[in-house]
């Protein structure tokens, strides 16, 4: 009877710790959720200041490009799409779709920033323009800020990966619905270049 109870205790005793380091994990995979979550939302705040700063380019371009309607309509209709997704991306920064979303609408973005930027080296009157330079010196100085920001959030996402692959953080991972992060990356070489933006 006695070896009975002293294995019962045992078993008790190997439940709890189970118990207890099952709850570490849990509490472990939670912190680096909410560090990658945190981490886009610095990306997120420079996002938004870059989504402001585009309608003001375009608006001081407007009277230069009288001719260039097209491109102009097309940067701000590429800078609706990116703000669209990069909402979602925001509400939601660990559902890898909308990481997706947001990569290739900020590759439209940039793409379209980029051809907006050729037509400005065509007009010298527009790339003296007081507001142009100090408008396309903020925008620089935004993609740089969101280039970091970018940096740290892939690092939070990957720390986070790695803990909730690794054994025996994946069997808990995946019992509590853990899913993987998606790193923000540029899909292309063209897109990994920040719009030329010098006068």
């Amino acid at each position: 009877m006695e070896a009975l109870l002293i294995g019962i205790g045992i078993l008790l005793i190997i439940g709890l710790l189970l118990i207890i380091y099952s709850v570490a994990i849990y509490n472990k995979l939670v912190q680096l959720r909410n560090r990658f979550k945190n981490a886009f939302a610095q990306i997120d705040v420079q996002l938004k200041r870059r989504y402001d700063l585009i309608p003001n380019l375009v608006e001081t371009a407007k009277g230069y490009l009288k001719h260039e309607r097209e491109t102009l309509e097309a940067v701000i209709k590429a800078r609706n799409q990116a703000a669209s997704a990069e909402k979602k991306a925001s509400d939601n920064p660990g559902d890898p779709g909308a990481i997706a979303g947001l990569m290739g609408a900020e590759g439209m973005l940039s793409s379209t920033l980029g051809k907006l930027f050729a037509l400005v080296e065509a007009y010298p009157d527009l790339k003296a323009n007081q507001n142009m330079m100090q408008l396309s010196e903020e925008l620089t100085s935004t993609e740089n800020k969101v280039s970091f920001a970018r940096q740290a959030f892939n690092d939070e996402v990957m720390r986070f990966n790695t803990a909730r692959e690794v054994f025996p953080n994946i069997i808990i991972a995946g019992m509590l619905g853990f899913g993987p992060a998606k790193l923000l990356e540029l899909e292309s070489a063209e897109e990994r270049k920040a719009p030329k933006v010098s006068f």
